[in-house]
């Protein structure tokens, strides 16, 4: 569902909004993902917090929507993602329980039928393209596909009460491929082996420590803290911003161009 911020029901603690924000339309969809909009600021929220925000196949569909709406929006220009409390996401929807044992969550997770992977990556190849500077608001547990929705993100604000691990292989899966190259983007091969492999679950300082955060704040103050990030991102010339994440992304993706004249220009002798 996309819904704009009302006037009652905003409070100083959800961070600087504005009760008199202007009502921008928005499309129709289901009721996973809310879309709000206040001002230049986007927020995007996974909303299934009866299922701690796991990442079914309609929220990933709605998700890839949001994106695709924002992605053709000149009015934005920061966009936040974040988790209805009290997680950022849960991972891949599997219908697994506390009470399962090991072997019955393997189980569990190896049956269901869902076109996760290719409906994640679509979304999360959407969210990392987006020419607005992005911002994964952390508000909870970061799980699987939830840790990996995060590194598509520019930035990275976590709740200090928050825990990001990956149980993929404890579920007798492998993590998916584009997951897999954001992690060893970010933080190296031997790093993302570690991750992936050990299955642990680490702290946000933890995650910090490796880059994989960017900022770690008290949980009560984390909406506020980033919402006052992203209104002065939205105050910088968003021609350069955008071109400067296109092409740190594009560096990123293809390694280090070499710099020569055909980068640097060429020496005028008249």
């Amino acid at each position: 569902m996309y819904v704009e911020r009302a006037a009652e029901g905003a409070n100083e603690a959800d961070g600087p909004f504005s009760a008199a924000s202007p009502v921008v339309p928005s499309a129709r969809m289901g009721d996973n993902v809310t879309l709000a909009r206040d001002g230049a600021i986007a927020t995007v929220t996974l909303n299934r917090p009866e299922r701690r925000n796991s990442l079914s196949d309609a929220m990933l569909t709605e998700l890839a929507a949001a994106f695709v709406e924002l992605r053709d929006d000149a009015g934005t220009r920061v966009v936040i993602v974040t988790g209805a409390p009290p997680v950022f996401s849960a991972g891949a929807d599997a219908g697994l329980k506390s009470s399962m044992s090991a072997d019955e969550r393997r189980q569990a997770f190896g049956q269901r039928k869902s076109q996760f992977r290719r409906l994640f990556e679509r979304a999360n190849t959407l969210l990392e393209g987006l020419e607005q500077a992005t911002i994964a608001m952390i508000n909870g547990h970061a799980v699987g596909g939830g840790w990996g929705l995060t590194l598509a993100c520019d930035f990275r604000w976590a709740a200090a009460e928050a825990q990001l691990w990956i149980p993929e292989v404890d579920l007798g899966v492998p993590l998916g491929v584009a997951s897999t190259t954001r992690f060893v983007r970010l933080v190296g091969p031997a790093r993302a082996k570690e991750i992936i492999m050990e299955c642990r679950r680490y702290s946000a300082a933890e995650a910090q420590t490796w880059g994989l955060v960017h900022r770690v704040v008290p949980g009560a103050s984390l909406s506020k803290d980033v919402h006052a990030y992203a209104d002065a991102l939205t105050r910088k010339p968003f021609k350069a911003m955008a071109e400067v994440k296109a092409r740190i992304n594009a560096v990123a993706r293809t390694g280090t161009p070499e710099v020569n004249a055909m980068t640097e220009g060429f020496l005028d002798r008249g």
